[in-house]
């Protein structure tokens, strides 16, 4: 078990340190445990943190401030997020560290076999975020999960006209 641990931690590092790859590195026994909105989380592995933004989705703004609001549907994708990762195991797609000034690496978690990203677009709790997609990644099945979710009427969707995306929503909203 402490060696299956100690290799997880060694490939989460060349994930974190190599440019991004053709290739996700792949790792399981994480432990989500925060998930601060709806596309990024903290896991635990023997004794070390690492910050991970779910790569591919860009989900509804939570609060950045006093004062400042929330973004429609940012608590539900957050809490969401929570009910389907948080205090569980996850295994980790990790496709190097996310652009500065974040301190977080770009990755998909996966719980029981289910493609977490995925999911939260299929709910309609995030929107595809295709810039900077590392090689490799095939956002096809996202487009095809946001398409779906637009057409019900699903989560954010539900909006309508109204509806503005997370990038929108950043630069409309930002503090200072």
């Amino acid at each position: 078990m402490a060696i299956r641990r100690i290799l997880n931690l060694c490939l989460l590092l060349l994930t974190i340190f190599m440019p991004l790859c053709v290739s996700p590195i792949r790792a399981s026994g994480f432990l989500v445990t925060k998930v601060y909105d709806g596309d990024t989380v903290r896991v635990e592995f023997n004794g070390g943190v690492l910050y991970v933004m779910l790569l591919g989705i860009d989900a509804p703004e939570l609060s950045i401030g006093p004062g400042m609001p929330s973004q429609p549907f940012g608590h539900e994708a957050r809490d969401v997020l929570a009910e389907l990762v948080l205090n569980k195991e996850v295994e980790i797609h990790g496709y190097g560290k996310a652009p500065a000034p974040d301190d977080k690496i770009l990755g998909v978690l996966f719980h029981n076999g289910i493609n977490i990203n995925l999911e939260m677009v299929k709910r309609g709790l995030a929107e595809v975020y295709q810039e900077a997609l590392p090689e490799g990644f095939d956002i096809t099945p996202f487009l095809k999960a946001e398409t779906e979710a637009k057409a019900k009427g699903k989560g954010m969707w539900s909006q309508g006209i109204d509806y503005i995306s997370p990038k929108q929503w950043r630069h409309s909203h930002k503090s200072g």
